[in-house]
């Protein structure tokens, strides 16, 4: 019987270790408006944000003109000058307010019962990318029209089931954890052979975090390839990336944790059982019978 409760909460222990990181990493990761937005902001300067916001902005100041034939030449000679613009400070600014923005307002609606869709209004940093853009002097830029445009970050039937899964997340990015942990330490110290219990546990965290490995890169796949048509696979890429770093280091570095342990644990029980076969007594050899003299 205590082999089997044994076995059963390291079982139990390595399933927990999938959602255990992945609560974790939900709840102080991408739950923190801090954590995200310091996730968020070296894409600033990365080439595949810039060119995505580059183009964007290209686009936007191009449908207010009319340049007839030159039109080739001036989109040309505007994106440069908002490529440009991109590698500035403001432009870091004006990126790390819209994402704080944007986690804030998330984040509040997914912590309250109010319904409606999440929207957020970019006025402000289009009024900020204008100013700078005109300091520049780059063409067409005062014509940049600066208005309320409200663009929905979470649509309001989408809210009731993000909210639920949110909630989850965060109580079991606690407990989840918690009682891995637990169990793990149960088992072994039911176990009537530990070296062997603590093995098993360490190839079943290691094993528990090769899933959640497999089931981050396979997320990515299907996040890129359900993007619509004129959103950047590039981009979105880099922002996945970013967003799901601390978690691929947190689960690499579980899965060879795990494999260090085992293999050291299964070195030391090796050389143990050595020991003890080579100080056991030897066995004395059998008297021979004497025989009886005539």
């Amino acid at each position: 019987m205590r082999k089997v409760l044994s076995a059963l909460l390291i079982v139990l222990a390595c399933l927990l270790v999938p959602p255990a990181g992945l609560s974790a990493w939900a709840k102080y990761e991408i739950g923190d408006t801090g954590r995200y937005v310091e996730a968020m902001a070296p894409l600033a300067a990365g080439p595949d944000v810039r060119g995505a916001v580059a183009d964007t902005v290209t686009d936007g100041i191009m449908s207010e003109v009319e340049v007839g034939p030159l039109e080739g030449e001036v989109r040309a000679y505007v994106h440069r000058a908002v490529r440009s613009f991109t590698g500035t400070e403001a432009f870091r600014a004006a990126w790390n307010a819209a994402n704080r923005a944007a986690h804030d307002a998330v984040l509040r609606a997914l912590r309250s019962d109010r319904g409606g869709a999440v929207t957020l209004d970019l006025a402000p940093v289009t009024a900020r990318l204008k100013t700078r853009l005109a300091d520049d002097r780059v063409p067409m830029a005062d014509r940049i029209p600066v208005e309320h445009t409200e663009v929905t970050v979470l649509r309001a039937q989408e809210l009731g089931s993000v909210r639920k899964g949110f909630h989850v997340l965060e109580i079991a990015g606690f407990w989840c954890p918690l009682a891995a942990v637990a169990l793990a330490v149960g088992g072994i110290l039911l176990a009537v052979r530990r070296r062997r219990a603590v093995t098993a546990t360490a190839l079943g965290t290691a094993l528990g975090a090769a899933l959640l490995a497999l089931a981050t890169a396979a997320a990515r796949v299907l996040t890129l390839e359900g993007l619509p048509g004129h959103v950047s696979r590039a981009a979105a890429g880099a922002v996945y990336d970013a967003l799901t770093e601390t978690l691929r280091t947190a689960t690499w570095s579980i899965l060879a944790l795990g494999l260090t342990v085992a293999l050291a644990t299964w070195l030391t029980d090796r050389r143990a059982r050595r020991r003890a076969g080579s100080a056991a007594p030897v066995p004395a050899p059998a008297a021979e019978p004497t025989r009886a003299r005539a």
